[in-house]
């Protein structure tokens, strides 16, 4: 009789990144309800300082939600995972510390499934940290997008609207849109957009009137 030896629990990590608008705390709530459905043990997270829409829910822009808990630091969401938590979601992880990979790293190999979703580029355009050492560590990574509220292309930067220096500065419409590459400007905080065309226009010569009288 052949023995079969069960490989212990494995855990793993994935990232969902991509610019405003672009459906991550959807997909992270699709994910995280698939497996409240399956009966799996789900613990969920979202940092103290995003309080736009909820205190503790997390909630997306078109209004989908499900419930977490609001954490200030790293460390304390680790702290707050229980043995038996089968899966953890982490959403706005560009708004934790430096400590966030090493965290989700800790958990994973627990064997803990481990779904952390945020911005990938902050307002300028650059890597926003910590999320590039979580995609460097992930073992399955979406990146989503949106739509250019400009010229209706493929968006995956995030424009910011108002004047502001910080780095961290709390919105949704009105405060932020998506923009595609060849309409992002980093430059232009708080000077709207006028809309672009990408397909070249041609001049057309009048077409005449059969009924008009000959001259």
């Amino acid at each position: 009789m052949d023995v079969v030896r069960h490989q212990p629990n494995q855990g793993w990590i994935e990232v969902i990144v991509g610019s405003m608008f672009s459906g991550k705390s959807e997909e992270l709530i699709r994910r995280l309800r698939r497996a409240q459905i399956a009966r799996q043990k789900v613990q969920i997270f979202k940092p103290t300082v995003d309080t736009r829409y909820a205190d503790d829910d997390i909630v997306s822009h078109s209004d989908m939600r499900i419930s977490s808990r609001a954490v200030s630091t790293s460390r304390s969401l680790l702290d707050l995972v229980e043995t038996d938590t089968e899966v953890v979601g982490i959403d706005e992880g560009q708004f934790f510390d430096q400590e966030l990979p090493a965290v989700c790293n800790e958990l994973a190999d627990r064997g803990t499934r481990v779904i952390v979703a945020g911005l990938d580029q902050d307002y300028l355009g650059k890597p926003f940290e910590p999320m590039p050492q979580l995609l460097a560590i992930a073992e399955y990574i979406t990146k989503t997008l949106a739509i250019c509220m400009v010229c209706g292309n493929p968006a995956n930067h995030t424009q910011r609207l108002v004047s502001s220096g910080d780095r961290v500065l709390l919105g949704a419409q009105g405060t932020y849109e998506a923009r595609c590459r060849a309409c992002f400007d980093p430059s232009l905080a708080g000077v709207p957009a006028k809309p672009k065309s990408h397909a070249p226009t041609e001049a057309r010569s009048p077409i005449p009137n059969p009924r008009s009288p000959k001259v």
